[in-house]
């Protein structure tokens, strides 16, 4: 079975409305992040069912439409191969969508998807998180900080919330631990100025793990004392 036919398979499983074009779009992502993956290290996961489920639509899956307004700007902090944010902007063309991550590579390689997919609204950044969060054009300019699968819940906060406006969103994608994460992160999210608005759990199409969505409401500013300097908030999170 094709990618695209997996990939609509598990869409319609999930109840998302994917239009033939989008699932072009996802079977060309697809092709080359196979391809890229000989040469750069992009993912463990490559067989059309797991890219499909456990990549596409786990970035979906964190898609709200009470929270992405139209037009929202959204960075994708950590983005790796470009998930969350390459799938949600496929999904989504309207919203301004920025792919952060520290790994030149990535974002060449992020780079020449947007190419092939004609993607021209889009910026990519190659920097750290605690720089990125301390850069005044950056800082506090984003309706939606996205991070999935890069680092407990309590330093994710520290890395994205810096990026948050008031009245937007950091929205986490997580596992099984989820519960746990959020419990330890809870003195951090109220210092960081935020508040947990909604907790979603996930189930994907023919998996039987544990997932959520952690959606956390920015209510103030942020401290300028955060984030701290590279390497402080794994070695002492928050």
């Amino acid at each position: 079975m094709i990618f695209g036919e997996v990939l609509k398979k598990a869409a319609h499983e999930y109840s998302l409305a994917l239009t033939d074009s989008q699932i072009q779009d996802f079977c060309t992502y697809y092709q080359m992040l196979i391809e890229w993956n000989e040469k750069i290290n992009l993912t463990a996961i490559t067989s059309p069912q797991d890219v499909a489920v456990k990549h596409m639509i786990d970035s979906l899956a964190c898609y709200d439409e009470t929270f992405f307004k139209k037009g929202a700007r959204v960075i994708d902090v950590g983005t790796g191969a470009g998930f969350p944010g390459l799938p949600l902007k496929i999904f989504r063309p309207d919203i301004e969508l920025t792919l952060f991550d520290s790994l030149n590579k990535r974002i060449l390689f992020l780079q020449a998807v947007a190419k092939e997919l004609g993607i021209t609204d889009i910026n990519f950044i190659h920097n750290r998180a605690e720089d990125g969060g301390k850069n005044k054009g950056l800082r506090e300019h984003y309706d939606i900080a996205v991070s999935r699968a890069v680092a407990r819940l309590n330093v994710l906060c520290e890395w994205c919330l810096p990026f948050v406006a008031v009245g937007g969103f950091f929205i986490a994608l997580k596992g099984s631990k989820y519960n746990e994460e959020v419990n330890q992160s809870r003195g951090a999210i109220k210092l960081l100025g935020g508040e947990i608005a909604k907790i979603q759990n996930v189930k994907l199409p023919g998996l039987d793990d544990v997932r959520a969505i952690i959606f956390i409401k920015k209510i103030k500013k942020t401290p300028l004392t955060y984030p701290r300097r590279p390497g402080s908030a794994e070695k002492n999170p928050l």
